[in-house]
């Protein structure tokens, strides 16, 4: 797995950053495109329903795993 890097978002015209390793952003994006949404509009959602003490990084980090984790339960 890679280092972390950082990449940009704007949430609600907002710039901020996250630090995601490539293989997590790639997913991510992936996600987004999947359900036909910008990477800014998946970030948005993701960081509607994150708990306060959860950072926006690791939301999405937890986000992809639940995809993740989501395809492989409808292959069984």
């Amino acid at each position: 797995m890679s280092r972390p890097a950082k990449h940009s978002l704007t949430l609600q015209g907002h710039r901020t950053s996250v630090s995601l390793e490539q293989e997590f952003w790639r997913a991510f994006c992936a996600i987004a495109r999947e359900r036909g949404q910008a990477i800014n509009q998946l970030a948005v959602e993701i960081d509607g329903t994150r708990p306060e003490d959860t950072g926006l990084a690791t939301a999405i980090r937890l986000f992809v795993l639940a995809d993740l984790q989501a395809r492989l339960a409808a292959r069984e």
